[in-house]
């Protein structure tokens, strides 16, 4: 029960970043979430659907190299992400603050619910799956692996949604990334002080 409240929390985390602080301004939060924004910019395809979808067949690879338990706790988050943005984005449409601000906000906010998954043995989809196999191959912290394959997604998207917002895209991978491995790692047990 405990790991299903985190991983609903880590879920929901990351959609909340996506829907509220990242796609008003067309910040992608990934490759995957990239994908979504020029689908949706090109073809009105709903959000929340387009990351559904693809995340479908990385799922598939994940029931190989990952296992049953983490492939299907993955469709779970998924799910529950594609939910959040897609009820969350129709309610905020209109950005908060300026970019700088929000992509901060939205890479804090989307690290640290990813780095919950990541904890608790899920994937948020997308290049996650793709990070955490590499990451189970090589050795290497899946946060590093992730922001170098989504910084080569990103930097191939720059023609069509413009410099400026492959930036601060950039910039939102840095921070999130960071967060992921720290959240992932972080050692949660209280070390008693000694007493003065």
């Amino acid at each position: 029960m405990r790991r299903v409240m985190w991983l609903t929390f880590g879920a929901f985390l990351q959609g909340l970043a996506m829907a509220a602080f990242l796609f008003p301004h067309n910040i992608p939060s990934g490759g995957v979430a990239g994908v979504a924004i020029l689908n949706d910019y090109f073809f009105n395809v709903s959000l929340g659907l387009t990351l559904w979808t693809i995340n479908f067949g990385l799922l598939l690879l994940a029931l190989k190299a990952l296992g049953k338990q983490t492939a299907l706790w993955t469709i779970y988050c998924v799910a529950i992400t594609s939910i959040v943005v897609d009820w969350m984005y129709t309610h905020a449409i209109t950005p908060f603050n300026g970019t700088l601000v929000d992509v901060v906000y939205g890479a804090i906010i989307f690290g640290t619910g990813v780095g919950i998954l990541f904890r608790f043995g899920a994937s948020s989809g997308g290049m996650d799956i793709v990070a955490l196999i590499l990451s189970k191959w090589t050795g290497k912290k899946p946060g590093t692996i992730l922001f170098l394959i989504n910084s080569f997604v990103l930097l191939g998207t720059s023609l069509t949604l413009g410099l400026e917002i492959i930036l601060f895209a950039l910039m939102c991978q840095w921070i999130s990334t960071r967060l992921i491995d720290f959240v992932r790692t972080v050692s949660l047990k209280k070390t008693a002080k000694p007493f003065l």
